[in-house]
């Protein structure tokens, strides 16, 4: 017996952006091109720019990609669809992303997650109701001397605990003035996408602010410049401590 099996209909074209809107964007879209000797090149920081109009890239927004470019709406969709950075669905004014790679993990990033979880009373990648928050695990951010990691809007909040991140969502919510440990001041998602596609941060002071190396890192760095003595910290197998050399 053959399953009925309903394809359903096929998605019409996505709805244009309102005219001065597109004028706006268009304006911007050149000035990125302009930057590469090929506009396809251009895609990435394009992406970037089209979520910061809504917050996600959405299917107006990859058609004007593809328009701009000369590319076909799949070569943008396969892009689009490949970086998690690029959202694919309404999303939060705040990306809180939970470390829970390996060392993260360990130190508590997974106790971290699961507890705003319930404290928010959402899942992975889904968005509070008020429309704030997302939140989402997320790979190691090469900050491993800082475990666990948190991030929002890609702005870092290093040692974190259970307790620590759940105050800063709440302040985050509540719109009180959240710090991040180091790098630039937080702003929302829609005004990091736009920096992200290469355009000033004008905000005071936000081109200044900066983060370094924990310490941990900058030894490894030293190490490897000459710069400090050479003092073996895990013995090769096989080998005893007090060997001629260590």
């Amino acid at each position: 017996m053959t399953e009925n099996v309903s394809l359903g209909m096929p998605q019409l074209p996505a709805p244009p952006y309102p005219p001065e809107v597109r004028a706006r964007l268009e304006e911007d879209a050149r000035a990125i091109i302009a930057r590469y000797p090929g506009s396809r090149s251009a895609l990435l920081p394009m992406l970037h720019l089209v979520q910061s109009e809504e917050g996600y890239v959405t299917r107006t927004g990859m058609q004007f990609c593809a328009d701009m470019l000369g590319l076909t709406t799949a070569e943008v969709t396969a892009v689009a669809t490949f970086y998690t950075m690029y959202r694919r669905r309404p999303s939060g004014d705040y990306q809180v992303g939970v470390c829970t790679n390996t060392l993260c993990a360990v130190m508590g990033g997974d106790a971290i997650f699961e507890e705003l979880k319930e404290h928010l009373g959402v899942g992975n990648n889904e968005t509070t109701p008020d429309g704030k928050v997302t939140l989402e695990h997320i790979e190691c951010n090469a900050a491993c001397d800082f475990a666990p990691v948190v991030m929002v809007n890609w702005e870092f909040f290093d040692n974190q605990t259970p307790e620590s991140a759940k105050k800063m969502v709440d302040d985050l919510r509540a719109g009180r003035t959240v710090e991040p440990t180091r790098g630039a001041p937080l702003c929302t998602f829609k005004e990091t996408a736009r920096i992200l596609a290469g355009f000033p941060d004008e905000r005071p002071g936000a081109v200044e602010a900066t983060g370094g190396a924990g310490p941990a890192s900058l030894v490894g760095l030293r190490l490897a410049k000459g710069e400090a003595p050479h003092h073996r910290i895990v013995h090769p197998r096989g080998e005893v401590a007090g060997q001629e050399g260590e």
